[in-house]
């Protein structure tokens, strides 16, 4: 209510056009004259105190939200005046944060301003996208009042009766995400003023380091997964044709999408659905790559339909409780893979060989280094610089590090990358795929399989996405999920075309590419990011070095498979930081009397909290088994499931308990009181 009083008490300035603090005061005192709010008297005593003793000290609320308190002398007690003010470029705060959204109070001497507890709220509520993508777009002031009363319905109503769309109705403002095609021409609005600033901000060293570090960490599963598909599909796609997807898809994403920081490539669940597809396509008596070319055309045209439509607003019914499971699915299908390979040749044999042994200290070395590394940042060791480089770097340290071992103990045999020696197609095939080549009958007949498919994609991506832009992340620029579906759908139908996996959304990588570009700050009770440095340069130059890598195949072919998967287990593990369903596991093993005191924590019962994760671990087994048996072609399906589970959780918990465990982000009083 505080909140609520203070919007409606305030002017709202949107977009004022200043390079400095000092700057934006001046204009917003301007336009609270120029409205009656100030008199001429009261803006000179403001520009007197400014004079003799500067703008005062911004305040940094958290969330891109600050509050600036300007007092003057008055020979009358005046009340205060207080404005909103949208300032997107930013302006930085007395912590040397950016902050996007500044609310400026003016007073006397004397007189009672608003606390700190009223103004919070608003940037609590920026953490949900569905508030934040319709403040951003707003127009004018009435629309901002009206979003925000929007919002407050919505957050009010029970789940079943709550409105689509937060985006107001009232006259002379178009509505977002209603019509066709509505909700991507709004991601494009939304997203095309942030373009050059895109490209600027990836020019730093932070920006080098992360290139460097997921060159290596999307590279690495794209030759792993083209080598699983080589040999699912008997060589009709491999190694060559999962650089080359990988390389384009990752190229047009970050020049097109609405969220370039999610990075693309070859997926475990899409890889699996490959692998039954071309099954299926053999038990039929069709060509396979002719076959999938029919297939992903079809998936293709859907998943257009499913983004012209605003089909991915749905994706706000998959909250936490969903995001968690598929993450921990995804991270332990990495973690799992890289300890199959590290440890199956040392428990394989009765007894190992020397370039056995010589692989499990490689791949070991390669994620204890890349683990230390990582955690510099929180030693006295060295200065700021040195440590914020040496964990930047950690991961492409570890890789040089461990491929020089190896090459130091060269006499000793080693598997290295299976890259092929030249680049052609994996069976020699030509590059177009010729569709005519399938029966006439599969034409059509292959749009159940590509309404599978669509699924499958729809929810890998939207998921992915979803956690990039968890709130945790503290993201400015705004998501854009109706215009990162539709360039999916150009990607599916151009691998589909050339005979190429489809790539979609990488959880892990995307998460690691978040990580890497974070500006992180750590505490007693753990860490949180309080930046992250969005661009699209650094996925760009990533994948066309990845490209690149084609025209140098045999400097790849030096890198161990065990440093490879060395890394694989550091993404795994590294992704699943931060990850409060996996936080609450650990409670099991426990101590009680030491559980950290978090919000959940302090607000639910025992009972209810290890309740609520059982049914999580329950989901994410039920969805492993799906995963590897023969039924892995309803693998979507399972994962949509997961959303009618979560609703039917509303008639075993209490609205309450679910709004501290399912939250979108855990409340600031929590996270930030004692960071420092």
């Amino acid at each position: 209510m505080g909140l609520q009083k203070r919007l409606h008490d305030s002017e709202i300035l949107l977009d004022l056009a200043a390079s400095d603090l000092q700057g934006l005061v001046q204009q917003a005192v301007d336009e609270l004259v120029r409205c009656g709010k100030l008199s001429d008297r009261q803006r000179q005593a403001i520009q007197n105190t400014l004079a003799e003793q500067g703008e005062g000290e911004l305040q940094d609320l958290g969330s891109g939200v600050g509050v600036l308190r300007v007092r003057y002398e008055a020979q009358d007690k005046d009340v205060y005046r207080c404005a909103l003010i949208r300032v997107p470029e930013g302006v930085r705060a007395s912590d040397h944060e950016k902050v996007h959204y500044v609310w400026l109070i003016v007073a006397p001497y004397g007189a009672t301003t608003p606390p700190n507890g009223d103004l919070e709220p608003f940037g609590w509520m920026l953490h949900d996208e569905r508030f934040s993508a319709s403040i951003i777009g707003a127009n004018d002031p009435m629309q901002v009042l009206a979003t925000y009363q929007l919002y407050l319905e919505y957050v009010e109503a029970p789940p079943d009766e709550r409105r689509p769309s937060l985006s107001p109705t009232y006259p002379g403002v178009a509505p977002l995400e209603t019509g066709f095609a509505s909700g991507l021409i709004a991601d494009v609005r939304r997203k095309l003023p942030f373009y050059p600033s895109d490209i600027i901000d990836g020019l730093n060293i932070k920006g080098l380091a992360t290139i460097l570090f997921l060159f290596f960490a999307c590279l690495a599963p794209s030759i792993a997964f083209g080598g699983l598909l080589a040999f699912l599909t008997d060589g009709e796609i491999g190694t060559v044709e999962a650089i080359l997807a990988t390389a384009i898809g990752g190229v047009v994403y970050a020049l097109f999408s609405g969220q370039p920081l999610t990075l693309l490539g070859s997926t475990g669940p899409v890889t699996i659905f490959l692998a039954i597809l071309y099954v299926s396509c053999r038990q039929l008596g069709v060509p396979f790559l002719p076959g999938l070319f029919w297939i992903g055309i079809w998936t293709a045209a859907l998943m257009m339909v499913l983004a012209l439509t605003n089909t991915s607003r749905y994706i706000r019914y998959f909250t936490r409780f969903t995001d968690e499971i598929f993450g921990a699915l995804i991270a332990l299908i990495f973690i799992t893979e890289a300890f199959r390979d590290i440890f199956g040749g040392i428990f394989g044999p009765e007894v190992p060989t020397n370039g056995e042994l010589l692989a499990l200290i490689l791949a070991l070395g390669t994620y204890m280094i890349a683990l230390q590394l990582s955690r510099v940042r929180q030693k006295p060791l060295l200065t700021k610089t040195a440590r914020e480089f040496l964990a930047d770097f950690g991961p492409t340290i570890a890789i040089f590090a461990m491929t020089a071992a190896a090459w130091a103990m060269r006499p000793i045999e080693l598997e290295h990358l299976a890259v092929p020696h030249e680049f052609a197609t994996t069976s020699g095939r030509p590059w177009l795929v010729n569709p005519m080549e399938a029966p006439a009958w599969f034409w059509f007949a292959s749009m159940p399989i590509a309404g599978l498919a669509a699924v499958l994609l729809f929810l890998d991506q939207n998921i992915t996405v979803r956690l990039v832009n968890s709130p945790q992340h503290r993201l400015r620029k705004g998501a854009g999920y109706n215009l990162d579906m539709a360039v999916i759908a150009v990607l599916v139908a151009i691998c589909s075309v050339i005979g190429l996996p489809w790539v979609v959304a990488a959880t892990v990588r995307s998460l690691n590419h978040v990580r890497s570009l974070a500006t992180v700050r750590h505490h007693a009770r753990g860490e949180h990011i309080i930046s992250v440095m969005e661009n699209r340069l650094t996925p760009l130059l990533v994948h066309l070095l990845i490209g690149g890598s084609l025209l140098f195949l045999g400097l790849l072919r030096e890198i161990p498979m065990s440093v490879v998967f060395g890394l694989f287990l550091f993404m795994g593990i590294a992704s699943l930081r931060g990850n409060q369903f996996v936080d609450r596991l650990k409670l099991w093993v426990t101590d009680p009397t030491l559980y950290p005191p978090t919000h959940y924590i302090r607000r639910v019962s025992r009972t209810v909290l290890h309740s609520f994760t059982l049914i999580q671990v329950a989901c994410l087994s039920a969805l492993w088994l799906v995963k590897g048996s023969s039924y892995g072609v309803l693998f979507p399906l399972c994962i949509a499931l997961l959303v009618p589970i979560r609703r039917g959780l509303d008639r075993v918990f209490s609205q309450k308990d679910l709004a501290f465990l399912d939250a979108d982000e855990n409340p600031e009083e929590e996270q930030y009181r004692e960071m420092d």
